[in-house]
């Protein structure tokens, strides 16, 4: 009996050496600042289009109300990538930090600057911020840098004028109901809501290229993919599958329209006005670049934005290769 056993065991050991092995889909954590914004919209569309799991990848999204706890988080080490603001990559790299973007989401913040409408008749540039209390979604966040530098760029100095983090969504729009701030740097589709309430109107729209060109004097590459630089040097078959499954995302983007982009994501994105959702992204589309490339004019811009306010870039000298890699984009292929 014991002889059986030991043969059959044997012979268990021996089928389970033949057999195929079976891999488990390779883990990873993404922090995003901010899931319901349609400026992060890549980051759910590519998990609800399966595009992840297509790569052999296991990604779980973390939502995160500020970019500035995202990068946070990632230099800590808790995440391997973040989906925020590029402006981040200069702003580490000044405090001797290296992160970059690896994929490209927008070549324009996709931010508007509202005011409320109790102020509306008041305030009409950036020259009027001077005693203003103006929402941000964080302290250091690319919202209060961009509220930051119109102002600068029109006369009123960063001491002149107070950002409060009120985040985004249902905390920014009771924060304008409530009178505790007088505008703020907000999204997609939080905007709609504060408009279509009659709660605010649209001071700066940085959505569209002639327009952050005309407010920030060039494109903005906002919106991207971004990771340490050594993790990214150390993990490069990993970085291209995500690459991949992100790039397949901007062109799912530009090759639907709002409506059938909206039918993929989760129901509560729309705060209760599909409608209104589909509109904004329709008017949006135009921020993401197809190909997930970095625009070669982008980096001096934000360089010359971070650096007319941020005394730690200004002081700094700022290798601009090292935020950002076009390595893994130019090597997707869509299919």
């Amino acid at each position: 009996m014991k002889q059986t056993i030991l043969r059959l065991a044997v012979g268990a050991l021996s089928l389970g050496a033949l057999a195929p092995a079976v891999h488990a889909d390779e883990k990873l954590t993404l922090i995003v600042g901010g899931m319901e914004k349609q400026i992060y919209l890549p980051a759910k569309l590519a998990e609800r289009l399966g595009y992840f799991k297509e790569q052999g990848l296991d990604v779980e999204l973390i939502n995160e109300a500020a970019g500035v706890d995202a990068e946070n988080e990632l230099v800590a080490g808790t995440v391997q990538g973040v989906v925020g603001f590029y402006d981040h990559t200069i702003d580490l790299q000044a405090k001797g930090k290296y992160i970059e973007s690896v994929v490209q989401f927008s070549h324009t913040p996709g931010e508007v600057e509202v005011i409320s409408t109790r102020l509306a008749n008041k305030v009409k540039s950036p020259a009027d911020f001077r005693g203003l209390t103006l929402g941000v979604t964080g302290l250091g966040s690319s919202t209060n840098f961009l509220t930051q530098y119109l102002g600068v760029s029109h006369g009123v100095q960063t001491s002149e004028m107070t950002s409060l983090a009120v985040g985004a969504g249902n905390t920014f729009i009771a924060a304008i109901k409530q009178g505790k701030i007088d505008g703020g740097m907000t999204t997609e589709p939080t905007v709609s809501r504060l408009v279509n309430g009659g709660d605010a109107k649209v001071l700066i729209d940085l959505r569209s290229p002639e327009s952050t060109q005309k407010w920030l004097g060039g494109l903005y590459p906002a919106a991207s993919l971004y990771m340490q630089n050594d993790w990214v040097q150390s993990h490069k078959a990993t970085v291209q599958k995500l690459t991949n499954a992100f790039v397949k995302t901007l062109h799912y983007i530009n090759t639907h329209s709002a409506d059938e982009i909206t039918a993929q994501m989760p129901t509560d994105y729309y705060a209760g006005d599909r409608t209104a959702y589909v509109k904004a992204l329709a008017g949006g589309k135009v921020t993401f670049i197809p190909d997930g490339r970095m625009p070669e004019s982008g980096p001096p811009t934000v360089l010359k934005v971070l650096s007319s306010f941020d005394k730690a870039v200004a002081g700094h000298k700022i290798d601009l290769s090292k935020t950002y890699t076009t390595e893994f984009v130019s090597a997707v292929q869509v299919k």
